[in-house]
């Protein structure tokens, strides 16, 4: 089983500091809604997020959808093999239950996710407040837990996939975040840093080399 955990996600809702700009209480009117009960979203919300603290860091919805449906459209994933958790940006943990299909709708996804975040739960996804390393401490008990970021030495992907597959309850954390790097708080929570380019790549381009390459592996563990 892998553990596989999406931290300091872009997914939150709009923060109280800027519920009132202009660029948001229009969005949430125009979807009747209040502000406190929509995503964050820089598609809509640039202007607003100007001043947020870690605005660069923020309001990528989408970026997180991408990456799920990478993870949870792959066989590991569909035979019941990885555990899917995304911490956000703001610690909140939202578990996505074994073999949940997330919707490949963007607008169902913002929906959903508008709905847990709220506090309204749903049946096959649900969120808590929690910090990463005490969360990781507590709930999910890895092993090992190696953390994907260009600050890290480099490793193969193969050899990557072998490394989680030596542990009996490997974590692998990737970035849910466009730019910038794991906090300290979230470095505290690793054992291992480790990356498998040169370059920064996207969430979901991640997500879907590293899922394929342990695929892989498993697959060759069970001949």
């Amino acid at each position: 089983m892998l553990n596989f955990v999406l931290a300091e996600s872009a997914l939150e809702l709009v923060p109280k500091e800027i519920r009132k700009q202009p660029a948001v209480s229009s969005d949430a009117r125009r979807r009747g809604k209040d502000a406190s009960e929509i995503l964050l979203d820089r598609s809509f919300h640039h202007s607003a997020m100007a001043k947020l603290k870690d605005s660069e860091k923020r309001g990528r919805p989408d970026l997180v959808h991408g990456a799920l449906l990478s993870v949870t459209g792959t066989p590991l994933y569909l035979e019941g093999k990885v555990k899917v958790f995304v911490h956000t940006y703001d610690d909140v943990v939202v578990e996505v239950l074994p073999k949940t299909r997330i919707p490949k709708s963007y607008l169902r996804f913002r929906g959903l996710m508008e709905q847990v975040l709220s506090g309204k739960g749903d049946r096959l996804v649900k969120a808590r407040p929690a910090k990463l390393p005490g969360f990781l401490k507590k709930e999910v008990v890895p092993d090992i837990a190696i953390g994907l970021s260009t600050q890290g030495r480099r490793m193969g992907l193969e050899d990557l996939a072998g490394r989680l597959m030596s542990a009996d309850n490997p974590c692998v954390i990737v970035g849910g975040f466009p730019h910038g790097h794991f906090t300290p708080e979230t470095l505290s929570a690793i054992d291992e840093l480790v990356r498998i380019h040169e370059m920064p790549l996207e969430a979901h381009v991640v997500t879907s080399r590293l899922l394929y390459e342990f695929e892989k592996a498993v697959t060759v563990l069970n001949r």
